[in-house]
This record gives C-alpha cells, sequence and structure tokens, in this order.
C-alpha cells in the first residue's frame, strides 16, 4: 500500500506539470445525431485526453442524453466502457450503425442518466490503439465525462458511475482505479465490470476457449507492437504476418468468425501453443504493468458466466476476492451459461438498479465470503 501511495504521488505531480493535462477533457466539437432510440438526443464528440505517457490524443465517442427539457439539477451520468470491437481505427463504435443496439447501457437513459461512451484512443481516431493499456484507456474515460459537461442540452453533472464488459470491464476497473488519483472535478460512486480481464498473465494462460486465446493474443500483441514501439517478433516466421491481418479487421459482434479469420486462428493456435505472454519479454512487461489493482475507493459490482471460455471466471473470482481482502465492497452476479459476449446484457437490470442505490446514496451490499 505504502508503494501505491508513493507512485500515485509521484504520479500526481509529474502530470501536474504536464501542459496536455490542462487540455485534457476538452471539448472539440458535439455534432448532433439524427436518428436515436425514442426519448433520446445524443451528439458524436471528439475531445481531448493524454495517453499513459501525458501526450495529447485527440478521442471520439457517444454522449446519449433525455429528450427533455433541462433539469433544474445536473443529471447523474454512467460511463459506458466497451468491449472488444477490434483495434483498427475504422472499429470505433461511433462509426457503427449498430451502436446503439450494442450498447447496453442505453437503458440508462430512460432512467435520467446521461450515457457517455468514447470510443479510447485510436478507435474512430487516429491509432495506434492501446488495447488493454489501463492508465490510457481509463483517462480517456475520465476526460470523456469531463467533455460531456460542456453539452448544455445534456446537462451532464460531475457525480458519475462507470460500467464495462470484457475489455471495457478492465477499462472500468482501471477508471476506478485511477479516479482517486486523476478524477479531479468529478465524483466517482461505483464500479460495475463484467467478465472483465484483471490478472493478465492468468487471463492469457486460463482461456478455455483456445480459438478466443489466439485471437486475444493477436490483438494484444498487434496493439502493444505498435502502441510501446516493440518488434512484433512472436511464434513461427508465418506468425506476425497472421496477426497484422487479424488485427486490420474489426470484431463482428453476434456473428460468426469469417473464413480467413478462422484459418489465422486455427494457425496461431498451432505457432502460439507454447507462448505464454506473461512469461515471454518484452509482453510479459506490458501483462504486468496493465494488470488491474485490487485497491478501490468505491463499491466494485461484478457479473461473470459460470463458463465464460475467454475470461476464466476462476480468475475474476479470485481477484474480488483479493478486493474484498482489501475491505472492498464486493457484489458478485452470477450468471448461466458459457457465453462472453452477452454478459452486460443478461446482467443489465440487475447492473443497473445497483448503479440506481450508489447514486442514491444507500449502503453498497457486500457479498465478500459468498461467492
Amino acid at each position: 500500500m505504502r508503494k501505491l501511495a508513493l507512485t500515485a504521488a509521484l504520479l500526481g505531480s509529474a502530470l501536474a506539470a504536464s501542459p496536455a493535462l490542462a487540455q485534457a477533457g476538452r471539448l472539440i466539437a458535439a455534432d448532433p445525431m439524427v436518428e436515436t432510440p425514442a426519448g433520446t438526443q445524443a451528439w458524436k464528440i471528439r475531445y481531448l485526453t493524454t495517453d499513459d505517457r501525458g501526450r495529447a490524443r485527440e478521442v471520439t465517442g457517444v454522449v446519449v442524453a433525455p429528450r427533455e427539457a433541462v433539469p433544474a439539477r445536473p443529471r447523474p451520468v454512467l460511463a459506458w466502457t466497451h468491449g472488444t470491437w477490434g483495434t483498427a481505427e475504422k472499429c470505433g463504435p461511433s462509426l457503427s450503425p449498430n451502436f446503439f443496439a450494442k450498447t447496453p447501457a442505453i437503458e440508462a437513459v430512460s432512467r435520467g442518466y446521461v450515457v457517455v461512451a468514447p470510443d479510447y484512443i485510436g478507435l474512430g481516431n487516429p491509432g495506434p490503439h492501446p488495447y488493454l493499456v489501463g492508465t490510457a484507456t481509463a483517462r480517456s474515460v475520465l476526460d470523456a465525462v469531463r467533455a460531456a459537461q460542456a453539452i448544455p442540452a445534456a446537462a451532464a453533472g460531475r457525480r458519475f458511475a462507470v460500467w464495462g464488459e470484457s475489455q471495457g470491464g478492465h477499462a472500468a476497473l482501471w477508471t476506478g482505479q485511477l479516479a482517486g488519483v486523476e478524477g479531479a472535478g468529478l465524483e466517482l460512486v461505483g464500479v460495475a465490470a463484467g467478465a472483465p480481464p484483471t490478472d493478465l498473465a492468468a487471463n492469457f494462460r486460463k482461456a478455455s476457449d483456445p480459438n478466443a486465446k489466439a485471437f486475444l493474443t493477436a490483438l494484444a500483441t498487434d496493439s502493444w507492437s505498435s502502441y510501446y514501439g516493440v518488434p512484433l517478433q512472436i511464434g513461427a516466421r508465418r506468425t506476425p504476418g497472421i496477426i497484422r491481418r487479424m488485427a486490420a479487421n474489426c470484431v463482428v459482434v453476434d456473428s460468426g468468425p469469417k473464413l480467413g479469420t478462422l484459418l489465422g486462428i486455427l494457425a496461431l493456435r498451432q505457432d502460439l501453443k507454447r507462448t505464454d505472454l506473461g512469461t515471454l519479454p518484452p509482453w510479459s512487461s506490458f501483462v504486468r504493468a496493465n494488470s488491474t489493482s485490487p485497491v478501490s475507493r468505491v463499491p466494485v459490482l461484478f457479473a461473470q458466466t459460470q463458463g465464460d471460455p475467454l475470461v476464466a471466471p476462476a480468475v475474476t473470482r479470485a481477484f474480488a476476492r483479493r478486493m474484498c481482502a482489501n475491505r472492498v465492497r464486493v457484489g458478485w452476479i452470477d450468471l448461466p451459461g458459457k457465453d462472453h459476449a452477452t454478459t452486460a446484457k443478461q446482467s443489465a437490470a440487475a447492473t443497473l438498479a445497483w448503479i440506481d442505490d450508489r447514486f442514491a446514496g444507500r449502503p453498497a451490499p457486500n457479498q465478500c465470503g459468498r461467492f
């Protein structure tokens, strides 16, 4: 804990001197969207953030609010952190005609929330995209919440919760982790994470679906190679080319992989069957740096299907128990089945009820010792 506090203090001191930080959270543009769900209004936004090295980056996203008169008090904000759509610039959720249908948090608008949905750095905006890079992603979330406050008709307030799934579950946990250090002007009330990667070394090792594991490895190593500036040297001679081709495509949610992608995955399974990113330099350093911390100042809710083939439930459960050991109030939603991509959809009703209670100031239920 002492080491964590010292790191946070040094980080805060360094950032205070960064010129880019002074601009972080500034709204550049908010373009109204024409076709939105009934009762909502929405804007495609561009705003400024900083990456994990303090460099200014322009990011895109969507802000959705009730289509009502501006209330007397600011509206509560729900930051939605999306799961994996891909790592290429063209894969930003805000670019997709399916954005509203594939964003479970939109349901919160009918409850009076403003939903802020950042694309993250490098999706919908020039890359590279820092896939599963905690600090850069969390900053893009915090700054999206700040940027939304500059849209008068949205009436977004400073109090917010964050909810994410898969890659977005990792982003949600990291947002909670950074909010205490870099959340000036904001008040985080709770973090909800569906099937989140946490201990990345364990996540890479224990994914039960070898196809999903190979695809995750391809996205991570391609992203980290570009973002951290290291050669993509892994597997066999053909492996980097296969990885780059796969990473150039977006994930098609609720659809099976194309034949070319499937053949690439099968080849990667063969090439990477003895590869452990948790022990193989330089990838192991990125794995360690971007695993989540079991410390939180606010309550945390986890949702997980019992047989998730990509994010092993045992890994999530072990992480949640570490949070319990650190006296975090932890909630747990156990879902049936073996699916990964519908975790947020399946748990939406319970998650939104939990978020409602956090804004209402009700004591968070603590299920530590019961999962």
